[in-house]
């Protein structure tokens, strides 16, 4: 996958197009329907043959994520009062060998949607980072330095790279390892405690207090609030967005100004 050598694209049989998950097991390729709650099973998934259609078994349902190896399937288990589990079984339809198992914390973080599992889903919210008043009877042109902070709280994400051998590229990627992680909790869906927003465009270096000069015009007895975009997972602000917002309403803007996640 680093070349791309010898690689050749197929087009999807309808019968294996529109699944929320896909695995490979036992010689086959599955396609997992959630909300049909069934399953189909092919050798071949550009002429589906051997194609074959079965109900998902209660206990294999609801899956965070699908996959297999050779001989299991296996899926990622909503978090529960067990904390993070996983479940494996050799039969989808008749859960047949099945068994719930605990994942290590610092594997979690990079099954889709285990960022949130861990730290809580993400969030995006404006701040406001400055309120300018004008308390006279004429209007005021007002110009001055705004400071605030934008990049990523790659300090508090470190502990994600913790028991893993980061390389040098990945390393030298902006933000890291830790900062690819959760660009892509970012983008997944709510169901995996994403915001489905795509932040490729923010800056993703260490974060820095900057000064902004601001220059406007306030009107006579008006309040004008300075807001400024954040994300963040849990309770914990994690990256900064560049984007701030002037207004006279003292009520948090509604709109996102991120860019929808592909």
């Amino acid at each position: 996958m680093n070349t791309d050598e010898g690689a050749v694209v197929y087009a999807l049989h309808p019968s294996c197009r529109g699944g929320d998950h896909y695995l490979s097991a036992f010689g086959h390729f599955y396609i997992i329907d959630q909300s049909r709650g069934v399953y189909r099973k092919t050798t071949n998934m550009n002429t589906y043959e051997d194609g074959v259609e079965y109900t998902l078994h209660p206990n294999c349902r609801d899956g965070l994520y699908y996959f297999g190896v050779k001989n299991y399937y296996y899926f990622v288990k909503p978090h529960d009062e067990w904390g993070v589990q996983y479940y494996k079984c050799t039969d989808f339809s008749k859960d047949e060998n099945g068994g719930s198992f605990s994942i290590n914390p610092t594997v979690t973080n990079f099954v889709p949607g285990g960022l949130a599992l861990i730290r809580g889903p993400s969030f995006g919210v404006w701040e406001c980072i400055k309120t300018i008043t004008n308390d006279s009877q004429s209007p005021i042109t007002w110009t001055n330095k705004i400071n605030k902070k934008v990049g990523y709280e790659k300090e508090k994400m470190s502990s994600i790279e913790h028991n893993w051998n980061v390389s040098a590229t990945v390393s030298a990627e902006t933000g890291g390892l830790s900062a690819l992680v959760v660009k892509s909790q970012f983008s997944l869906s709510t169901s995996y405690g994403g915001s489905s927003v795509n932040t490729e465009r923010e800056n993703w270096n260490e974060v820095t207090e900057t000064e902004e000069t601001i220059s406007l015009t306030v009107k006579p007895n008006e309040k004008i609030y300075v807001w400024q975009y954040k994300l963040g997972l849990g309770k914990e602000a994690v990256l900064f967005c560049r984007d701030m917002k002037f207004d006279d309403d003292p009520k948090p803007p509604t709109e996102n100004p991120l860019p929808p996640a592909n």
